[in-house]
């Protein structure tokens, strides 16, 4: 005799503020988890804060998934995204749609509440290109050799530094942050409470200071008491143990120019007892890079894709960017998750914006809106899809005038993670 062990009926629906321990205890048992008091929290208020979809197998969550409701900068501009997280499903269930329903009805919500885009920071990336999500930005590694003076090929910036108190420091920096959006997309707008939680951890909810021994988290600020901060850095200290050196990690640091630059990395450099400086995530043409006398001294040790980005309204996506160069591209678009995305359209880009129509047109090229999310802050150029057959280009230079029009100045970053 067989027996048949596939679930029952399931029901798919909101998740109530009664059951977010519930949902919490599915995502514990999903990631192997098993935290602190405080930190199960600080992930219930994150969770109660969002949108949050659950699976139901008699009665029981068998699936989970959250999703703040944010603000992404792209280029020329900023618009609503739903940051999922939470992304849970019972090992009892799974391959068995529990996932695909709820990315099914994330789409839904999204069109509900006016969010053309969508964005994960993927545990298993494998798993939600399927959904449309492609890495759209990356992230470097970068370590400093302290242990002699950082050698940079430009003068710092000589207005006086000076360490903030973190509990102030939102208030301080909140505007030095907000004039990065327009310089570089794939970076999200903060209120004081995601500064205070989420960025400065000052609780130590996300347990900040227990990571590899680290300290309590500082700041620093370039220039005079009373004036705003040409630049800042958010990091915390190590001291030496078990004959490794003192080390300092950097979580985050914004400058409005070069030399603002240089001078906060040259006093992270110069915090004594400290030999290295670690930074876990930079842009990939941080200047760093390039201000260094010696690049032996200041090394990327890592490199990774980061923020994985969907366009769940094209047409809404594509007009609310800038672009760097006109175009006129009729693009033959597949979208099996949102077929309302798919079909053959004709792009007008100019300096003034864009247009995304149907068309019967023959098409000059030929993509998956995957693709076209990987290409959408300006990180990646298409033509890297197109040397690997993911994009067809069926009038010669089509792909070209297309990346003409999709450059940026900077290259996308994302600093915050999940």
């Amino acid at each position: 005799m067989t027996h048949d062990h596939t679930p029952a009926v399931t029901h798919l629906g909101d998740i109530p503020d009664e059951d977010l321990d519930q949902a919490l205890d599915l995502v514990y048992l999903a990631f192997h988890l098993t935290p602190a008091d405080k930190t199960h929290a600080y992930y219930r208020q994150l969770l109660r804060k969002g949108t949050r979809i659950g699976v139901r197998d008699s009665g029981r969550l068998a699936g989970v998934a959250g999703a703040h409701r944010l603000t992404l900068s792209v280029p020329g501009g900023q618009l609503p995204c739903a940051a999922l997280d939470f992304v849970s499903v019972a090992p009892t269930h799974r391959r068995r749609g529990v996932l695909t329903s709820m990315i099914g009805e994330l789409w839904r919500r999204c069109a509900a509440d006016g969010q053309p885009l969508a964005c994960l920071w993927a545990s298993e990336s494998a798993i939600y290109g399927r959904y449309g999500f492609a890495a759209a930005t990356e992230t470097c590694r970068v370590e400093i050799d302290s242990f002699r003076p950082l050698a940079l090929r430009i003068a710092p910036d000589r207005r006086p530094l000076r360490l903030l108190d973190p509990t102030e420091a939102p208030a301080l920096l909140a505007a030095r942050y907000d004039a990065s959006l327009a310089h570089r997309a794939g970076r999200f707008t903060r209120d004081e409470a995601w500064w205070r939680e989420h960025v400065l951890d000052l609780d130590g909810a996300r347990g900040g200071a227990d990571r590899g021994g680290l300290g309590p988290v500082r700041v620093v600020a370039l220039g005079a008491h009373g004036e705003p901060p040409g630049g800042y850095a958010i990091y915390r200290t190590r001291p030496a143990h078990d004959g490794g050196p003192g080390a300092v990690a950097v979580a985050e640091l914004e400058a409005e120019s070069a030399p603002a630059a240089a001078a906060l990395w040259s006093y992270l450099a110069a915090i004594d007892l400290t030999s290295t400086v670690r930074i876990g995530a930079r842009p990939a043409d941080d200047p760093l890079l390039y201000l260094a006398a010696d690049r032996d001294q200041v090394r990327v040790t890592g490199q990774k894709p980061c923020l994985w980005l969907r366009l769940v309204d094209v047409r809404a996506a594509l007009c609310a960017r800038s672009w760097a160069a006109p175009a006129a591209l009729v693009l033959d678009l597949r979208d099996g998750e949102l077929p309302a995305n798919a079909g053959r359209f004709r792009l007008t880009a100019s300096l003034d914006g864009a247009t995304w129509e149907p068309t019967a047109e023959d098409p000059d090229l030929s993509l998956d809106v995957r693709e076209l999310s990987a290409v959408y802050l300006g990180g990646t150029p298409l033509r890297r899809f197109a040397h690997a057959g993911l994009v067809t280009e069926h009038t010669p230079g089509a792909v070209r005038r297309l990346d003409a029009a999709l450059e940026t100045d900077r290259l996308p970053f994302t600093a915050d993670n999940d």
